[in-house]
């Protein structure tokens, strides 16, 4: 077909609208400012690649709070059972892990992408590297290269960007002024799925940096996390960042975890309560409530002589130790962001009504989710209800 179609960003997103889009015959180049493409998402497969999760959709949707509604339709289009039967397509075996999420056998991103690639270049898919956007000139888009800057202008555009989060890999937000130029309203990105800055003490972090804490509870998920010498990180803080980021922003949070989840209250006062009164503080709490290492150092860290003496007063402690939080860690150090184009620019086909003939997906978008293999699932599933709204558009 004699249509040209550009795709700005060459994250998943951005890969899936163009493998949708040219599955139809058009003429499509991707564009990225990078040296290669999908480098955020390769980065995420080295410690496992998190294709989606397998819970029903029941309970998958409802991970995505209050953009839930504007993301059902892409996401029932594209759920997690497909983006299993996408990879396989792919030649890539997954399986479902203990936890419900779903990974390549391989556990690596590289072969994914590598097949990914030869299927976008069987499908005609140009890719444009080092072509980082800078912004419009009338109805062109402009491009700095390594030759320098060129000038693009399409039948259809599908923006796939990225948000905020790992800078360094190539989302860097310097998408925002050039829409807001052009009267798109963006939500201010905050970090997401991040780690927090916590007060500690030189001492606590000198001897438990780099340490996890195990088998505790927040909330009601059961999980670990991470000291680390700025404050807490690992995937039980992220999976509540969201709230205590939202907290903060308007006043003071705190990370309230138990540290004894197999012990009700009532049997740690009475297994406290049995310590000798001359024991040291760490043979009670050892003998006493089962703690030692790093939980012990936790207790002392953030409970005063007065509580360590009172049995009542300590065992409550254990059980809802709060942990509290200074700010949230810089975005560069977040998993994602949350914040984007608001969902008022954007129509049922992901096209930005102001801009007709311009799409966007991915964490371009205002949406927050969890880890677990939501992230990657809705950026594939907006990537391909992009593609298709695009072609609506291009008929």
């Amino acid at each position: 077909m004699d249509k040209h179609i550009g795709i700005i960003g060459g994250g998943p997103a951005g890969l899936m609208a163009a493998e949708t889009i040219s599955a139809q015959g058009h003429r499509v180049t991707v564009y990225e400012a990078m040296p290669t493409v999908a480098r955020k998402f390769l980065m995420a497969g080295k410690s496992g690649l998190n294709l989606t999760h397998a819970e029903p959709m029941a309970d998958f949707l409802p991970r995505f709070g209050r953009a839930r509604e504007r993301l059902d339709a892409a996401l029932e289009g594209f759920d997690n059972r497909a983006v299993q039967a996408w990879a396989a397509g792919l030649g890539i075996e997954t399986f479902v892990g203990s936890s419900g999420r779903v990974f390549p056998t391989s556990m690596k991103g590289s072969p994914l992408l590598r097949s990914w690639l030869r299927r976008l270049e069987g499908q005609g898919v140009g890719i444009s590297t080092r072509h980082r956007w800078v912004g419009f000139d009338g109805d062109a888009f402009v491009f700095e290269t390594p030759t320098g800057p060129v000038r693009e202008t399409f039948d259809a555009v599908v923006l796939a960007l990225g948000g905020a989060s790992w800078p360094r890999l190539g989302s860097d937000a310097a998408w925002v002024p050039w829409l807001e130029a052009k009267g798109i309203s963006v939500e201010r990105f905050r970090a997401a799925n991040c780690g927090f800055v916590v007060n500690w003490s030189d001492h606590f972090i000198e001897r438990f940096a780099g340490q996890p804490v195990k088998a505790v509870m927040a909330g009601e998920q059961t999980g670990e996390f991470v000291i680390s010498r700025h404050g807490i990180e690992g995937s039980l803080v992220y999976a509540h960042s969201a709230g205590l980021r939202d907290r903060l922003e308007v006043g003071s949070a705190a990370f309230v975890i138990d540290l004894a989840p197999g012990r009700s209250l009532e049997r740690l006062e009475r297994d406290l309560g049995r310590q000798p009164a001359k024991a040291s503080f760490s043979n009670r709490l050892r003998k006493g409530a089962g703690l030692d290492g790093v939980k012990a150092a936790l207790v002392r860290e953030l409970t005063t002589d007065t509580e360590r003496g009172d049995t009542q007063a300590l065992a409550r402690k254990i059980k809802q130790l709060a942990i509290p939080l200074e700010a949230p860690r810089p975005i560069a150090e977040a998993i994602s962001s949350a914040g984007g184009v608001v969902w008022g620019e954007v129509d049922r086909d992901f096209m930005l009504a102001k801009l007709p003939g311009i799409f966007v997906a991915g964490e371009m978008l205002d949406w927050e989710a969890p880890t677990g293999g939501y992230l990657l699932t809705a950026c594939l599933a907006t990537g391909r209800a992009a593609g298709e709204g695009l072609l609506r558009r291009v008929k």
